[in-house]
């Protein structure tokens, strides 16, 4: 049902009686119960509680004819956000069956808009390096993309048509492309953060995986912040200029390769390339190929200042504990030790400026589009090359994988859309005139 049909087309089934929630619900469990195990995306699920949600639903439209805005669709939370009905333990052992007493923000949103929450995606530890138990279905010896791979892979198999996941270097966008789903990392701050672990503070970014293209704005309309307490994201979102393309106007897309493309496979440039001259030929877009200032090229070592620095200081107390935390992260918290503080500033105000330097040479197009990964899923184990996605996040821009492609090995592997902060629903008007030309699919990859 998630591979066919979209969160409005089954809302609309609801209230034409085709289909009811529990219709909804029962798909759900039945996929949770065909793949969970040979897959582990989920680290708990709660099928009682999924029925009774969707029966009340089913009431409410019954007796009222009213339709929220994600009425009785089962959604999947990543194991680092507050819940009240789910232990919250991020995949770590020091947290095992911590139960946090709330929900966090963007679960109470998802919840008031009318969402189920059906479980808990599993996450890597903190949400950072160490490899998790869940397997790529595509290939088990495959990494599925570590930190918000469960929320991926979910998607994948069907079991829900949301998950909820986030993204500090490329935590949604590596996972999505591997898995061949859509992945929507918004503009960061956009969300709240409130209720979920933090690992850096001006990196971490709630985004989320969808089933089909069209879910994405009805998710984002649902978590997002609203009103003129946040004046920066309302006055862009109220601001149709930025929003909205005039029907006369082309589609101004620029192609940037960034200092990453050296590591891309060569069958992925050659499927990105192709796909960049066949739509230089839309008489709808003004397509060419452009450079970041150079300056961005000094993002992933900054980067890695920032979060190494950050990780050393919110993970201190489990830093005591350091026989129940993986190699990986130990590591990482022991290089963050040796980081000088002036570096770790130093680096914040150069992040700063870089993202005011690509704001204005934002201004100039609607729409960027780069590789989202240098390759397909690697084996478990190996590290992962460096690709784009860190760059988005670093930058604060909201970016979008589309699962465009299969190399000859029938893995999937995406490309990355982004546009400038806050023009998050020019980006999406974008991807909805993509999909209406048929130049990208609407549905994302999911098993039978």
């Amino acid at each position: 049902m998630f591979a066919k049909f979209s969160i409005p087309s089954i809302l609309n089934k609801y209230l034409t009686k085709e289909i009811s929630p529990l219709d909804v619900a029962q798909e759900c469990i039945l996929k949770y119960k065909k793949y969970n195990n040979l897959y582990k995306p989920l680290v708990t699920f709660n099928e009682e509680s999924i029925i009774k949600q969707a029966s009340k639903s089913s009431s409410l439209i019954a007796k009222s004819n009213l339709i929220r805005p994600l009425e009785a669709i089962p959604i999947g939370i990543k194991d680092i956000f507050n819940t009240i009905d789910f232990a919250t333990q991020m995949g770590s052992e020091i947290w095992k069956n911590f139960m946090p007493g709330n929900d966090a923000r963007c679960v109470d949103s998802l919840k008031r808009s009318g969402g189920i929450i059906g479980g808990k995606t599993v996450t890597a530890e903190f949400a950072v390096h160490s490899l998790n138990e869940t397997l790529n279905p595509y290939d088990i010896k495959l990494t599925p993309g570590t930190s918000s791979s469960g929320s991926a892979v979910s998607i994948l198999l069907g079991i829900f048509p949301v998950t909820i996941g986030t993204q500090t270097a490329g935590s949604i966008i590596r996972p999505a492309s591997f898995c061949g789903v859509y992945g929507f990392k918004p503009s960061f701050g956009i969300i709240p953060r409130t209720g979920m672990l933090k690992t850096t503070d001006s990196l971490d970014t709630i985004g989320f995986f969808v089933s089909h293209q069209k879910n994405m704005r009805i998710v984002l309309d649902a978590i997002r912040v609203h009103g003129i307490n946040y004046p920066y994201s309302f006055n862009a979102f109220t601001d149709k200029n930025r929003q909205e393309k005039r029907k006369l106007d082309r589609w101004k897309v620029g192609f940037v390769k960034t200092h990453t493309w050296e590591f891309a496979d060569f069958e992925i440039k050659s499927n990105i390339e192709k796909f960049i001259s066949e739509i230089s030929n839309n008489v709808a877009i003004d397509l060419k190929e452009t450079h970041l200032p150079p300056e961005i090229s000094e993002s992933h070592r900054l980067h890695e200042i920032i979060y190494n620095k950050s990780l050393s200081y919110y993970f201190k107390e489990e830093y005591k504990q350091k026989e129940f935390v993986s190699f990986e992260m130990n590591e990482l918290i022991e290089s963050g030790n040796l980081i000088n503080p002036k570096d770790y500033q130093e680096a914040l105000v150069f992040q700063a400026k870089l993202q005011e330097t690509v704001d204005t040479f934002m201004q100039d197009f609607d729409v960027l589009i780069s590789l989202s990964t240098t390759t397909t899923s690697p084996p478990r184990g190996e590290k992962e090359r460096p690709d784009p996605s860190l760059i988005w996040t670093f930058l604060h821009l909201p970016s979008i994988n589309i699962p465009k492609f299969h190399s000859s090995k029938k893995l999937p592997f995406g490309i990355q859309f982004i546009s400038r902060k806050y023009n998050d629903y020019l980006l999406l008007n974008f991807i909805d005139f993509m999909a209406d030309q048929d130049l990208i699919p609407k549905i994302s990859n999911i098993m039978p």
